[in-house]
């Protein structure tokens, strides 16, 4: 392994020389990988525009530092254990070498039905092997993909292919999600009939039923019979698109966030091997689905550009009982496992029973991803699943950053529950106050900023790059906008506070909605919570707080008054909640997002136009939460 930091002293030295001379930095990086041609400059850029370049006019294929780089090395290393969703089905594990004549049977397959360079290719498939072979396929022939979570609505997904303009969906028959069948084709069908593509490509997974359109159906098995199991990578520039990743817009329109080639390959490898302190013949497990840029940099490109071993897996944590994350730990002998905060919350719930079943001994590093952890939830993860001895990675970044911007470093960044504690190398954060004045030292709290480009960040949204800049580049000058609020402690560490918009104003005190949901979290009933502004006519906005509970030894008036009492003694009477409405569950999209503008809505008195939720895990939510509203 190269580019690796062993020590804390060697962090800070890669940390001030990434700083100091950025290029140079990157450059050396980046020469470990395999160019067809070196790159002519390391970097052009203009956060006006923006126009940002890395490894200009460099010449690449990704998939070609994945396989052809390293075959050699270890072909019949094990790239990726699959794990389905029922345990009793047997799981699979794919060589490098074997993984490496699929993707390029299947690339073939691509290029026998009109796919070439450029062209964008919808992925639309549950967590099976030959999800990540089509998203590497694409990548090798030079087609642009965007995954779309399985999970979404006919309308989401036909949003996505109208928008990118997509000449062909890859998919399966259907989809296990624990005890359910979910029929993925019949969306699919849906969705075309409000967009058109040329080619659908089916993969059998569940074996049911379905519609296939002759002329434009395909069964993916019938597409690699005869096509060879080598084939020649594309040539692509170093800042051609390589993946399209929609993510959700204020205004509700889907936004086509862009990575390309060369960047994004050098970061995701570098930030994996150096967050998870990776080591050869480790066991790496994400928990996400790839439908998210959390599958995309940290379950398929980091991994395998590393050699690593990555698990994909298929079910939910839950099915068949809580104690299936656990299990298949044990099974694989996971040694990273990376996972949501609402997940860690979710499993919390049914206590250590689960857990005690099965032997974690092979875990060596946690990690947390998604949103800020809270400090209850890290220390039960730290106590229960890392039995007081595996460090946590809280690691913090976005879509549109394309891999982890600030986290610990395994074993050798001290951490601090809730922390997402320092900035990997090559990131320059900044914290910004509302005019945009830079907050300089420590003990400050601000909007969280960067000030110099890196190789994985976004460099448009798909078909409209003045919305790319609007959003992102032009609320302070000469800096990108994370949207996110953030603390500096007394020691340098950063604390994500939350989306700057989940601010709440109360009698002119500015306070971060996850800031309130740690405080209520900490009363011992309190499963889950979400908190809102709404107008307060005496204090501007007043706290709303939407708390799922375990109501089992409590009446809800008492448990309410517990929680107000719980908030004022960690934070202070100002932070209590005006209201508090005991739920069932909360809007969530189906990566575990919370759905604020829609809690806001409701704690407004609004009751009707709630806008689109096709995107929401369970969007029955939404009216209980209505008719429970105080």
């Amino acid at each position: 392994m190269s580019d690796r930091i062993h020590t804390l002293s060697g962090y800070f030295y890669e940390y001030q020389k990434s700083v100091a001379e950025p290029e140079n930095f990157w450059a050396r990086i980046a020469d470990s990988f395999h160019w067809k041609k070196r790159w002519d400059k390391v970097l052009k850029w203009d956060f006006k525009g923006p126009n940002v370049q890395w490894f200009v006019n460099g010449k690449l294929n990704i998939t070609e530092n994945i396989f052809e780089k390293n075959l050699f090395a270890y072909g019949d290393r094990v790239a990726l254990i699959w794990e389905p969703n029922d345990p009793n089905e047997e799981s699979k594990k794919i060589t490098y070498k074997e993984l490496y004549h699929q993707v390029c049977q299947f690339s073939n397959a691509l290029k026998s039905k009109g796919i070439v360079k450029g062209d964008r290719v919808i992925i639309y498939m549950p967590m099976i092997p030959e999800a990540a072979v089509a998203m590497l396929a694409c990548a090798r022939i030079g087609a642009i993909h965007s995954v779309v979570f399985a999970g979404f609505s006919s309308t989401a997904l036909a949003d996505r292919i109208n928008d990118c303009e997509a000449k062909a969906i890859l998919t399966s028959d259907g989809n296990f999600r624990g005890n359910k069948k979910i029929a993925v084709k019949a969306v699919v069908d849906e969705a075309l009939e409000k967009s058109s593509v040329e080619t659908v490509i089916v993969c059998q997974r569940t074996g049911q039923d379905i519609e296939m359109k002759s002329g434009r159906d395909y069964w993916w098995h019938e597409v690699l019979e005869g096509q060879e199991d080598h084939n020649v990578a594309e040539e692509m520039d170093s800042e051609d698109p390589l993946f399209i990743l929609y993510t959700s817009g204020s205004t509700g329109q889907p936004k086509g966030v862009v990575h390309t080639t060369a960047g994004y390959m050098v970061y995701t490898k570098y930030s994996f091997e150096n967050v998870f302190q990776y080591a050869p013949g480790d066991v790496y497990w994400c928990t996400a689905d790839i439908g998210w840029i959390t599958g995309h940099s940290y379950i398929v490109y980091g991994p395998l550009l590393a050699g690593a071993t990555t698990v994909m897996f298929e079910g939910v944590p839950t099915y068949p009982d809580a104690g299936r994350f656990w299990q298949v730990v044990e099974k694989h002998q996971v040694n990273q496992f990376y996972t949501a905060p609402t997940a860690i919350r979710a499993l919390q719930a049914y206590g250590t029973e689960p857990i005690e079943k099965y032997n974690l001994d092979s875990l060596k590093v946690l990690g947390s991803v998604g949103e800020p952890i809270n400090e209850e939830a890290w220390r039960w993860y730290y106590t229960h699943i890392g039995q007081s001895r595996c460090p946590i990675v809280d690691t913090w970044w976005q879509t549109e950053t394309g891999g982890i911007l600030v986290s610990p470093i395994a074993g050798i960044t001290p951490t601090k529950p809730a922390f997402a504690t320092l900035p990997l190398p090559g990131i320059q954060l900044c914290i910004v106050d509302p005019e945009g004045n830079e907050l300089t030292g420590n003990s400050v709290e601000g909007n969280l900023c960067v000030r110099f480009p890196w190789p994985s960040m976004i460099r448009t949204t798909w078909g409209d790059h003045e919305r790319c800049k609007q959003t992102y580049f032009s609320t302070y000058k000469g800096m990108y906008f994370t949207g996110d609020g953030v603390k500096r402690d007394h020691d340098g560490y950063y604390r994500i506070l939350g989306r700057v918009d989940d601010v709440i104003n109360v009698s002119g005190h500015r306070m971060g909605t996850a800031e309130v949901e740690n405080a209520i979290n900490e009363h011992p009933l309190v499963i889950e919570s979400a908190v809102v502004g709404y107008p307060h006519d005496i204090k501007g906005q007043g706290i709303y707080a939407y708390v799922i509970c375990d109501m089992t030894h409590r009446t809800e008036e008492n448990l309410v008054n517990e929680i107000k009492d719980t908030v004022s003694k960690i934070i202070g009477p100002i932070a209590k909640p005006d209201k508090i409405q005991i739920v069932q569950g909360l809007p969530k999209t189906r990566s575990g997002k919370i759905m604020r503008r829609i809690l806001r809505k409701v704690a407004e008195g609004v009751t009707d136009n709630m806008g689109d939720t096709s995107t929401l895990l369970d969007p029955e939510v939404v009216n209980q939460i209505i008719e429970g509203r105080k």
